[in-house]
């Protein structure tokens, strides 16, 4: 990551995905950073300076992202207790490769990755096993 300087803002560029983020902006009149405000009027954004009269209009809409990328196993979030919920139906179709029990309590959940399916998750019912799976 790259940082440079583009006109009165302190910016970073990014050299994977080839983009620049703007950060912080200063007022060219004083130098003093300036801060993100909202036009009520016209539904725009602008930033203005605190110190004197200067703002200039926004080039683009997002003021702040922030992206959270962290891979989970999906499976370690699974509390073995539903074994014993008696709600969730139970299978003998599939036999879980643990330790051979042919029964599993299994359910359809959404995966952490929304773009992604939904998805059949199974829980051997052996106790001393509580092995999980997905197919």
């Amino acid at each position: 990551m790259t940082f440079c300087c583009i006109e009165n803002s302190l910016a970073f560029y990014d050299v994977k995905s080839s983009q620049c983020h703007v950060g912080i902006l200063f007022c060219s009149e004083c130098n003093n950073m300036l801060y993100p405000k909202e036009d009520k009027r016209t539904k725009t954004l602008y930033y203005a300076c605190r110190n004197c009269d200067y703002s200039q209009e926004a080039d683009n809409p997002c003021v702040y992202i922030n992206k959270l990328e962290q891979e989970v196993d999906e499976l370690a979030l699974i509390v073995p207790d539903v074994v014993h919920d008696p709600t969730l139906p139970r299978t003998e179709d599939h036999i879980c490769r643990r330790c051979g029990k042919q029964e599993a309590v299994f359910f359809q959940s959404q995966t952490l990755k929304a773009e992604e399916n939904m998805r059949l998750y199974y829980v051997c019912t052996n106790v001393d096993c509580l092995h999980k799976w997905t197919e």
